[in-house]
């Protein structure tokens, strides 16, 4: 990066050297405690007086994502800026790129904020899609094959964690779909027999190095993660082998800087094909705050600051279950977390949300061990401690 990297407890035009963030939700949290830890100070634009991210940051600037004043002060604050989830405006990335080092970068954010350019991408990558086509128009939508259904019609922006897509099998479900999504820009992607999902983490420098975790193997319930298991063989080791490659190859064709998840189907054949991208860190790597001597959100704060890349170590075998507001209400906003803790290989993180709702993510809980046997038999308990259906 230009300049030099920017170092952990140093002073920057006078004030210490402070990363910023755009988002205060638990993503935004986790790297801000990853970037105090290592010496820097932290700033949060985010609105949200409560926010889990600003009310652990040394400066929390509440104003929407594209106020100038807001922008501006984030920009006097921080000497670079990252993101923590897909959906800041690009247009603020750009105006903060202007004056600051923004990683991921505004252009790349804008891919991932829109289903139709990301897939293009993929495709210009050489990465395998499933069958799609684009609905814009009512002629495009009279167009669409035959052999396109059954499938899914996901809207091509602000689509996540299952919101915004609907399954449909028949041309007149596929109308009727869109007319329910009120005519925005959509994908109709072919339905395909999946036999597992998976998912892979880069961080890639200002240099261009690059480093991978271990593929994540992950189990989905009414579209949003559920768990994560990471162990060698979780998948077969061609299928993982292709897995990292193709994320990187989808990294490395963005210019990308900065940590990014890419989401793959394996189809039942055993072929791979990607799903999605994000560029952030990513529910399913998780786990890596206890399991590895890296976590993402530490390659989130040396990307951005231009430090070194040194490829990340597991452990050992893990396991992580995502914690939905599901589990507060079925214990009247009272789990039993001392039963949990009790359990070996037992790390909860919660992300200082106070109102539980169904599907919404207040926490996860990671469970280590030496063998897949321990972590699972482990992870299986916990589950049932907290009424989370096994798997």
């Amino acid at each position: 990066m230009k300049g030099g990297p920017i170092l952990p407890g140093s002073l920057v035009n006078g004030q210490p050297a402070t990363l910023g963030v755009m988002g205060g939700g638990q993503l935004g949290r986790m790297f801000v405690q990853a970037a105090q830890r290592m010496g820097y100070f932290t700033a949060v634009l985010d609105p949200d007086p409560a926010s889990p991210a600003g009310l652990v940051s040394h400066h929390h600037i509440q104003t929407g994502y594209l106020d100038e004043q807001g922008l501006a002060q984030l920009m006097q604050r921080s000497a670079a800026i990252t993101t923590e989830f897909e959906n800041v405006p690009a247009p603020a990335l750009r105006t903060l790129g202007a004056q600051r080092p923004v990683a991921p970068a505004a252009d790349a954010v804008a891919i991932a904020q829109d289903r139709a350019q990301e897939k293009a991408h993929f495709t210009r990558c050489g990465v395998p899609v499933a069958p799609y086509a684009v609905i814009e128009t009512p002629e495009q939508l009279a167009a669409v094959k035959d052999e396109l259904l059954p499938g899914i019609v996901k809207t091509t922006r602000l689509g996540y964690d299952g919101k915004g897509q609907i399954r449909v099998k028949t041309r007149a479900e596929l109308a009727a779909a869109w007319d329910e999504l009120k005519h925005v820009p959509c994908v109709l992607e072919k339905m395909l027999p999946l036999k597992l999902e998976c998912s892979v983490i880069v961080a890639r420098g200002w240099d261009g190095a690059c480093v991978n975790f271990p593929v994540q193997r992950n189990l989905h319930r009414d579209g949003i993660l559920a768990v994560t298991e990471v162990y060698e063989g979780n998948l077969p080791p061609a299928l993982a082998e292709q897995a990292v490659a193709a994320t990187k190859s989808i990294a490395n064709g963005l210019q990308y800087v900065g940590v990014l998840c890419v989401e793959f189907f394996v189809l039942q054949d055993d072929t791979l094909i990607v799903n999605e991208m994000a560029p952030r860190p990513h529910n399913s790597g998780h786990y890596t705050l206890d399991a590895c001597d890296q976590s993402q959100f530490d390659l989130q704060v040396r990307t951005l600051a231009g430090l070194p890349l040194v490829q990340p170590r597991a452990y050992g075998p893990s396991i992580m279950l995502n914690l939905l507001g599901d589990v507060w209400l079925a214990f009247n906003n009272a789990p039993p977390w001392d039963q949990v803790l009790a359990l070996p290989g037992t790390h909860l993180h919660l992300y200082g949300k106070l109102d539980a709702k169904p599907g919404r993510k207040m926490g996860h809980l990671n469970i280590t061990g030496s063998t897949v046997d321990e972590v699972r038999t482990t992870a299986l308990a916990a589950a049932k401690l907290l009424d989370i259906e096994p798997f």
